[in-house]
């Protein structure tokens, strides 16, 4: 029987990356130099939609 692979997840460098606060609870990370508003608001956008009914 052929063996299984273990699964391998690979996590992101931290240093190449900057936190955003979009609340209280919720920490998102984007690339250094990126907009953080507009990251923040594409997150919050994109969260909403989900609890929007079209």
């Amino acid at each position: 029987m052929a063996e299984k692979k273990p699964n391998v997840f690979k996590s992101p460098d931290l240093n190449k990356l900057q936190s955003v606060k979009v609340d209280f609870k919720t920490t998102i990370y984007i690339p250094l130099g990126a907009d953080p508003e507009k990251a923040k608001k594409r997150y919050l956008e994109q969260i909403n939609s989900r609890y929007v009914k079209r």
